[in-house]
């Protein structure tokens, strides 16, 4: 397959993991943080872990827009799907994701409530289209990448004069959680989390560019490579960590070169700055209350903005008791570690958010590295 087969090459694969393997200093240990869910399911999915030295440690961070986003934006959402004349549109993923009380949007759907998968925003405008005596409520979630198609579902809305659609926004910015996790006492004050450097999102930074992890170099002293999601991408990620970190060096590399640029995309990043704004804080699952981490539909879009067109409780919900998504997702604790990992929490029947989303660190281990915990 051409452009995957190249990226997916075993021979080459060997030659990297015998440089990593070379240059990890044995008197050294080295702790990489992946944020991107993309990038954790690369590394169970092709074994990445196993072709590493043993002093080289990947751990899964946060990267996920299903299993950040906390139950009470969920319960939100099937507020807002249980109204009358309204129809809830949203991804797949997040249809099964359970809110408070184990109820999700699907078992919502099975009790009478209109909830409708879709695949992007624009699905949810042809629905309010198809449907201009119902409301059609878009259910936005994600990181950078999917905000410039939210806003444009906004724009297309207005330009067609569509007045029974709204977007419930809940998309959540990457530099902010970053520096939320370098931040936490268990990164900065106790250790327990060693973190020498990061590999950046590759599809994130399409759109906001290479720039915004200056700061993080700077300011904390963590290398920063952004890499693809081929096994190859990874692995060459992979060394040129271990290469600042052994040189002393605290600086962006850019693995993704043949589609991130240094300033990103600036058609999308205009669009976005006129749609949208950050909110003042907004409550990320594992990581809590996050400063200007999340964005808000301007007050000239609000009749898009489905919390000013309806009444949405602030739910708070705890997570079940002995989910350990939250430690998870800052990195604390592997999926192994928690009790209900692959006993009362399967894909099919998911407890935590990190097994619902085939990004998810539960979900990929459980698909690919469970029975190497067994053996």
């Amino acid at each position: 397959m051409k452009y995957i087969d190249e990226y997916r090459d075993g021979d080459l694969a060997k030659g990297l993991a015998s440089a990593i393997a070379r240059e990890a200093k044995p008197d050294c240990r080295y702790h990489f943080m992946e944020f991107c869910g993309g990038h954790t399911h690369a590394i169970f999915r092709y074994g990445i872990q196993d072709l590493l030295p043993s002093n080289v440690r990947m751990i899964h961070g946060p990267g996920c827009p299903v299993c950040v986003l906390p139950m009470g934006r969920i319960d939100g959402a099937i507020h807002l799907a249980k109204q009358p004349g309204v129809i809830l549109a949203s991804y797949g993923d997040m249809l099964r994701v359970p809110g408070g009380g184990r109820e999700s949007l699907l078992k919502a759907k099975a009790l009478g409530a209109d909830v409708r998968m879709i695949y992007s925003p624009s699905d949810a405008v042809a629905l309010a289209k198809a449907h201009p005596d119902r409301e059609v409520v878009f259910f936005a979630i994600g990181f950078e990448t999917t905000t410039p198609p939210t806003a444009l579902a906004i724009r297309q809305a207005h330009r067609e004069g569509l007045s029974n659609f709204s977007v419930y926004c809940n998309h959540v910015l990457t530099p902010s959680a970053i520096s939320s996790i370098l931040e936490a006492p268990s990164v900065r004050d106790l250790g327990t989390v060693p973190l020498d450097g990061f590999i950046g999102p590759a599809h994130v930074s399409t759109v906001i560019g290479s720039q915004p992890y200056d700061y993080f170099a700077e300011e904390y002293r963590r290398p920063v490579v952004i890499a693809g999601f081929e096994p190859l991408d990874v692995l060459q990620a992979i060394l040129m960590l271990i290469r600042q970190v052994n040189e002393g060096r605290f600086e962006v590399e850019n693995e993704f070169t043949r589609a991130v640029t240094k300033e990103g995309n600036m058609k999308a990043k205009t669009l976005v700055a006129e749609t949208f704004e950050m909110k003042r804080s907004f409550e990320w699952r594992g990581l809590g209350l996050v400063p200007y981490s999340a964005l808000a539909i301007k007050r000239q879009w609000a009749q898009f903005d489905a919390e000013a067109r309806f009444i949405v409780p602030e739910f708070k919900t705890e997570d079940h008791k002995a989910c350990a998504c939250g430690a998870i997702l800052r990195g604390l604790k592997t999926p192994a570690d928690c009790s209900l990992f692959a006993t009362a929490c399967t894909p099919e029947h998911p407890i935590g958010s990190c097994m619902v989303s085939a990004e998810g660190a539960c979900a990929a281990y459980y698909t690919y590295g469970r029975q190497r915990r067994k053996s």
